[in-house]
């Protein structure tokens, strides 16, 4: 998905929020867990009740590899039913965090957007920028793909590494300003917790073009209406991701719906911040 294509996607849904899929089975509704996939059946119950709310979808890989080949199975079916059932409506993240010498990461490009080799084919792929650019570039040759760049992450031990301060630039910051010139706003996103959204201003005068994935939004606390304060731009230039108040709405029956009925909530405050 090119970016001008994403950024139709949000003006047509007037939304830009990500549900991320982090599917754990011991949370999902009992009646799903006698089925043959039920991962795959809670996954395509939540899509079917949200894409028209949603403008992407985010699995996060480690709940999908910690069951093997099962595991990557529901996961390649999920991507699939995506791409096949709702062509061009939702841009899919493969949040697998990435990120290696050249050749693997080569290797690892190849399983995010190559189907015909790994029969997953994301538009976008989370990478961990810490090993340099030749991890990272392998990433940016196929063409209308994106990556997204860990720069400031929304948990507590972001603060360990991320906020080191050298010569009046923190880390994050030096991330941002080297990796900017690896590709474009046409292909890079940035990741950047709701949990740190005072920081946005910052980040915006680095990279005041570029699309940011932002987790945090809901049970890690993080404000919607600071987020969009701080790090909206003419263009949306935002997809904020919530996961668990969203697909653990509900524990019953009635999983999907209240589902919608969450994520209705999140698109129409999105709606009225657009506006």
């Amino acid at each position: 998905m090119t970016r001008q294509e994403l950024i139709s996607l949000i003006r047509r849904k007037k939304s830009f929020l990500c549900i991320g899929l982090d599917t754990d089975i011991s949370k999902i509704p009992a009646h799903l867990k006698d089925l043959d996939d039920p991962i795959f059946e809670f996954n395509k119950a939540i899509i079917d009740a949200t894409i028209d709310l949603a403008v992407a979808y985010k699995p996060n890989f480690a709940f999908y590899e910690c069951y093997g080949v099962k595991g990557w199975e529901s996961l390649t079916k999920t991507i699939s039913y995506i791409n096949d059932t709702f062509p061009g409506q939702a841009f899919t993240i493969a949040d697998a965090k990435r990120g290696d010498i050249g050749n693997t990461s080569q290797q690892y490009a190849r399983a995010m957007f190559h189907k015909a080799s790994s029969g997953l084919e994301f538009d976008a792929v989370t990478v961990a920028p810490y090993m340099g650019e030749d991890s990272v570039k392998p990433f940016l040759s196929y063409p209308s793909k994106w990556i997204i760049v860990l720069a400031l992450t929304s948990n507590k031990g972001a603060e360990d590494f991320q906020l080191f301060s050298s010569m009046d630039t923190r880390l994050f910051e030096q991330v941002l300003i080297r990796s900017k010139q690896w590709g474009s706003s046409e292909n890079m996103m940035y990741v950047v917790g709701a949990t740190k959204a005072e920081m946005l201003a910052d980040i915006r005068k680095i990279v005041p073009d570029h699309f940011l994935l932002v987790p945090g939004v809901g049970a890690q606390g993080g404000s919607l209406q600071d987020v969009a304060k701080h790090g909206l731009t003419k263009e949306c230039g935002l997809l904020v991701n919530s996961s668990r108040n969203i697909i653990y709405a509900s524990g019953g029956t009635d999983f999907a719906r209240q589902a919608r009925e969450e994520a209705l909530k999140i698109q129409k405050e999105m709606e009225a911040l657009l506006k």
